[in-house]
């Protein structure tokens, strides 16, 4: 393996572009090519469009065998959809051209409660291509899944798990902020959520994590959620929202075994939302309790994307997750 990674960022948006800086800024990585199919990006320097400051000699392609033409590559780092129906054939793809893929694709954190069949043809491409696939991010991919397993290793007894996420959406970008409902009536906000491609993506591969790891039966899944409205004026760089409107949401997930309610997830993400902190309860023995502030989603999601990679270069062939794979750690 050689000493320097080729990296294709696959995906040129907010995240994308973060972190194909990021692979430029670390040693060890050589960023080689970037996809998007945006048409005010394609055919411009790659340098120029991740707003790096300076060209790269490359320009934006929209598909990744035009990137394999200017240059080889080692790992395509994967930031386009949260869903299978669409991230999956650009999967596939990479698999097949002999590359690696580190995707913070949500679906494809823990995919095998509710894609199963997915993951399972992922998987099989990836062994016949002899390479590795990785969904990961902050939340799935960590916070809510990896992060909690990890505490129970100084448990003798884990009896209940609740994790609690509350972010100040004014602080992130403008598609989380319109992900979450900002400035829709209630109405738009049902109506929104009921065609399911709006809110949190991820709580449901969380659950299906943790219970797999411990070994427990899930019996039954729930989930909920539930607008956030501002009582007053609220501004952001891009939202103004009235009084009324929406300016976040509420999801719980709630995952039991026989026995009754094992895991609750409750994600919180709005404008201006006070407490902002990541809290993990554990009941057991021993209870614990942990309290994370200072994670900012945007940044976080593009250290531990760039953070894998070697992790993934190192990995058994096929589809992996999180817990499979080494302590992910700043290298």
């Amino acid at each position: 393996m050689s000493s320097t990674t080729r990296v294709i960022q696959y995906g040129l948006g907010p995240i994308g572009g973060a972190m194909a800086r990021h692979v430029v800024e670390r040693a060890g990585l050589d960023l080689v090519g970037g996809i998007d199919v945006d048409p005010a990006k394609v055919g411009r320097d790659v340098g120029e469009v991740i707003g790096l400051g300076r060209t790269l000699g490359f320009s934006v392609v929209k598909t990744l065998g035009e990137a394999l033409t200017q240059s080889e590559a080692d790992v395509v780092l994967h930031t386009t959809s949260s869903y299978f129906d669409s991230f999956k054939p650009q999967v596939i793809e990479a698999l097949e051209a002999g590359l690696d893929v580190v995707s913070t694709s949500e679906e494809l954190s823990f995919p095998w409660l509710a894609h199963a069949a997915h993951a399972a043809e992922i998987d099989a491409v990836a062994k016949r291509a002899g390479k590795t696939v990785l969904g990961t991010g902050v939340n799935p991919g960590f916070l809510m899944d990896s992060l909690p397993l990890c505490l129970t290793s100084i448990c003798q007894r884990v009896d209940r798990i609740e994790v609690t996420r509350v972010i100040n959406a004014s602080t992130r970008r403008g598609p989380f902020q319109a992900k979450i409902g900002s400035g829709m009536t209630v109405e738009d906000f049902e109506a929104k959520m009921a065609a399911g491609r709006m809110g949190h993506v991820g709580l449901p591969e969380s659950m299906g994590m943790v219970f797999h790891t411990l070994g427990r039966k899930l019996a039954r899944y729930e989930s909920a959620v539930e607008p956030v409205v501002a009582e007053k004026r609220v501004k952001s760089d891009y939202f103004d929202v009235r009084p009324g409107q929406v300016k976040g949401l509420k999801q719980v997930a709630r995952g039991y075994t026989d026995e009754g309610e094992f895991m609750t997830l409750t994600f919180i993400a709005a404008l201006e939302a006070g407490d902002e902190a990541d809290t993990i309860k554990i009941t057991g023995s021993p209870d614990l309790e942990v309290t994370l502030k200072g994670t900012n989603g945007d940044i976080a999601t593009v250290a531990i994307g760039v953070n894998a990679i070697r992790r993934v270069r190192a990995a058994e062939q096929g589809l992996v997750t999180m817990r499979d794979l080494p302590i992910v750690t700043f290298w």
